[in-house]
């Protein structure tokens, strides 16, 4: 039997004593029993929580860590670091991107991350040309993935355009385009590939990108239980490109073209109006937020308090990763609303009034939701997905388990992560993920070669 003793465990209906976690050869769960005595022989730990989702990932850019921090002659945006970004993107090969990814998902475990969303669209070669497997690059995230072993859903992405009303792309975007039949192509390639720990859905980058006519293409050729994730509303320059287009906001002009529904994920969608908070909250949909890449790139602060009042799912996810802890976005989602409002303990509901605990408990529904994977939850026929806190670290040691949240999230920087399971398999054992001398080797190698481009 495999299994783990949890003194304390987060379930669905929040901590339960003395909890026996089983799972099998697969992976999965096959029983959570609380309340339950402690069998000789097997292991034990005192407080296990399910880890995190984290929906939405551009791996590649976790190499730009810190290099992008420097003002220019004009005053920077998101719109000046984005053409940082492209060039960055210019010459990286599929090698590099594995090697970057691999380093990056090593780090997200060790943070208690368990899954990724991977929103991926470097998919050509440096030249424009499609690689002879298009899905060349793809393949070598999700090979990243294994190596690091983490839950991936890999979204390739749609991307024909430079701007709204089918505006050409820009030569620094050759890399990414990607038309409906482009992109079925992939996800067709990638087909053998999908198994408990891989996921394959689609991304239409935006509305600015793609066409409504494009995605329409695409999901009538997707399976239907597929996710489907979506920048939207992230700048308020996109915003305006929008209105001046259609006469439309973002979010108003999808849904009334496309249908809208429970599998599709909307990343960032941070200026919206009431009425568009009200219908994604009543559509199902799942509010991708990004807290430390936002504030990263000035985009502005997602309207929180009222979508949750009305029902609203979300989740998390790192994004460009200037950080890579599951804490520190939860953290900032809370922490940005607060400096709004000037007002304490805004994210709650009417049932959990703990901070922390509605936080971890709502983005694991969300990420679970915007990955179309069976995880998010300690629970029979979920994935064997789950951390481990260090609970001899002093923001831990002897506290009571309803109150180990609230310190976990809102209570100092270290990692009070110890051991993370992915899939009935550890990868991360006190605090060191079991692969990261080799995958780290390989990323400062890779950091080497992008430098000498760049000098």
């Amino acid at each position: 039997m495999k299994a783990l003793f949890a003194h304390h465990a987060l379930l669905a209906d929040g901590w339960r004593k003395n909890v026996l976690l089983q799972w099998d050869d697969r992976g999965n769960f096959t029983a959570v029993q609380a309340d339950a005595v402690a069998a000789p022989g097997i292991p034990s730990a005192r407080l296990v929580m399910p880890g995190m989702v984290n929906l939405h990932s551009h791996a590649f850019q976790r190499a730009l860590g810190g290099l992008t921090e420097i003002a220019g002659d004009s005053k920077d945006s998101f719109w000046t670091w984005r053409d940082l970004m492209y060039r960055f993107a210019r010459n990286i090969t599929p090698e590099q991107m594995e090697a970057i990814a691999a380093q990056l998902y090593s780090e997200c475990l060790r943070h208690g991350y368990t899954s990724m969303c991977e929103f991926h669209y470097v998919q050509r070669a440096p030249d424009g040309s499609m690689y002879p497997h298009a899905s060349e690059t793809a393949q070598r995230v999700i090979s990243a993935a294994r190596q690091a072993g983490i839950g991936i859903t890999m979204l390739p992405v749609l991307y024909s355009y430079a701007g709204f009303g089918e505006q050409p792309l820009k030569p620094e975007q050759a890399r990414f385009r990607t038309d409906a039949r482009d992109v079925l192509k992939i996800i067709g390639e990638l087909e053998p590939l999908r198994d408990a720990q891989v996921e394959v859905g689609v991304a239409p980058h935006s509305l600015r990108a793609a066409s409504v006519a494009q995605i329409r293409e695409v999901l009538d050729h997707l399976p239907k239980a597929r996710p489907v994730h979506i920048h939207i509303a992230e700048q308020q320059g996109e915003v305006q490109q929008s209105l001046d287009f259609s006469g439309k906001r973002p979010v108003q002009y999808l849904y009334e073209n496309l249908p809208v529904d429970a599998r599709w994920c909307l990343v960032h969608a941070t200026h919206l109006t009431p009425d568009e908070v009200t219908a994604i909250a009543q559509s199902g949909a799942v509010a991708g937020l990004c807290p430390t890449t936002e504030a990263n790139l000035g985009d502005g602060l997602f309207p929180l308090e009222s979508f949750v009042e009305q029902g609203g799912r979300f989740g998390v996810g790192s994004d460009s990763h200037v950080s890579q802890s599951a804490v520190e976005e939860l953290r900032w989602l809370e922490y940005g609303q607060r400096l709004v409002q000037q007002r304490r303990n805004i994210a709650v509901s009417g049932s959990e009034r703990r901070v922390g605990d509605f936080l971890w408990q709502a983005a694991l529904q969300g990420g679970a939701q915007a990955a179309g994977r069976p995880v998010g939850a300690l629970a029979a026929g979920k994935r064997a997905d789950l951390i481990v806190l260090d609970d001899d670290h002093p923001n831990l040691d002897g506290i009571d388990a309803a109150d180990v949240l609230g310190c976990f999230v809102f209570s100092g920087n270290d990692n009070l992560v110890r051991d993370v399971m992915v899939g009935g398999h550890w990868v991360v054992r006190g605090q060191e993920h079991v692969a990261q001398p080799a995958i780290t080797t390989r990323f400062k190698k890779t950091l080497a070669e992008l430098r000498e481009l760049r000098a």
